[in-house]
């Protein structure tokens, strides 16, 4: 029996290539700044919502704890960003832009979208609305399915 997962005309390979791709363009586009993909991710998230606790920047990005510690750690050695203890928990840690990461934050090109323009580009727009109504469904799907551990 064939697994439709692994065939190289499935939904799920190409939404990985996709995804791959996308991120090594964000990055290149990124990299004159000075930062990745990822690290542009934090940046967005305390410039929308201000300063953030480092449990709830880690919800918002779906990232874990271990792994936003050290982007955070390189984002605060490049002075973008500072830690400090929350006022109202002194065991959690909130993350904050700083001025040179207000003033990075206003320099920076929106990646995703110049990505985007040019990824889709010649792309009926009914299309593109179905496939990303059949990937929001299937992603649902899928964690819905996934039991709580």
């Amino acid at each position: 029996m064939s697994d439709s997962t692994r065939e190289p005309g499935s939904v799920g390979t190409w939404a990985k290539r996709y995804y791959y791709a996308n991120r090594a363009a964000v990055d290149a586009v990124l990299r004159p700044h000075g930062i990745g993909s990822t690290q542009w991710a934090v940046l967005y998230e305390l410039s929308l919502h201000g300063p953030t606790s480092h449990r709830d920047l880690g919800r918002a990005l779906h990232i874990e704890r271990a792994s936003l510690s050290g982007i955070v750690a390189t984002l605060i050695g490049k002075g973008l960003v500072e830690q400090a203890a929350s006022p109202t928990d002194q065991r959690q840690r909130v993350v904050a832009l700083t001025d040179d990461g207000r003033i990075l934050w206003r320099r920076l090109p929106d990646p995703f979208a110049e990505v985007r323009a040019t990824a889709l580009s010649g792309i009926d727009a009914d299309d593109i609305a179905t496939a990303i109504s059949v990937l929001k469904k299937a992603t649902e799907q899928v964690e819905r399915h996934i039991p709580e551990i």
